[in-house]
């Protein structure tokens, strides 16, 4: 089957917030553009700067499959799929990439009055997710770290560098922490169901309230000094 077909099968199991644009080659051996987007209706998307590679193979029940893109990738990114009646897993190999925040702003409110700059660089160990009957159970870790962002809503760059940590368990967590900069970021959630609860605070460091309050006001509820995060 031609790659256009996988194209048309990614934008309908995303509503459409995620996009191959120009597709070539086949479902097993492929490449596009890769978008992010707001979804239907929606005028924002972003692209990666360089096109996406996949590779695809079959075997023992499951989809193997390898993507790659000269930015972001220096080892291609593997795991393994395995579909079923009423569940699924995705099984993703240890590795590390690095993507470049501003791809956030193709999704829509908040990211694109955000429009964030920088780098996220991405590890993950023994990292598994189960789909049962619409439930969702992490097992392994995945680390992103936010390098040198910075908002087009302050003047002050960078705004600093965070960390979030995903641990999987009987109740998979995340938690987010600031590793350095004048924006300072903390908080911690957990799933439930397949959904995630996560509250959280936002601060800005002694003498840089003026230049922060801006993005404080975007970013959360204020409270004082502090922005308070929440979701779900």
């Amino acid at each position: 089957m031609p790659a256009s077909w996988l194209a048309a099968r990614v934008v309908a199991a995303t509503g459409g917030q995620v996009q191959l644009a120009d597709p070539r080659g086949t479902i097993w051996n492929g490449s596009a553009r890769l978008l992010l987007t707001g979804g239907a209706g929606s005028s924002d998307a972003a692209a990666l700067p360089t096109r996406l590679t996949w590779r695809m193979r079959p075997g023992f029940g499951a989809l193997h499959v390898a993507l790659s893109s000269e930015c972001c990738t220096p080892a291609p990114v593997s795991f393994d799929w395995r579909p079923g009646w009423r569940s699924a897993s995705l099984r993703v190999a240890d590795g590390s990439s690095q993507w470049p925040a501003s791809l956030l702003g193709g999704l829509g409110t908040p990211w694109n009055t955000l429009q964030l700059d920088g780098e996220l660089l991405l590890r993950t160990q023994s990292l598994s997710l189960e789909w049962t009957e619409g439930r969702m159970a992490v097992n392994g870790r995945a680390e992103m770290t936010a390098q040198r962002m910075a908002s087009r809503v302050s003047t002050l760059r960078p705004l600093g560098s965070y960390r979030v940590a995903i641990a999987g368990g009987a109740v998979p967590t995340v938690q987010l922490s600031t590793l350095e900069g004048a924006l300072q970021l903390s908080g911690n959630g957990q799933w439930v169901g397949s959904r995630l609860r996560f509250t959280g605070e936002a601060s800005a460091a002694p003498d840089r309230e003026a230049a922060l309050a801006n993005l404080l006001n975007i970013i959360g509820r204020r409270n004082g000094p502090r922005s308070i995060i929440t979701i779900g």
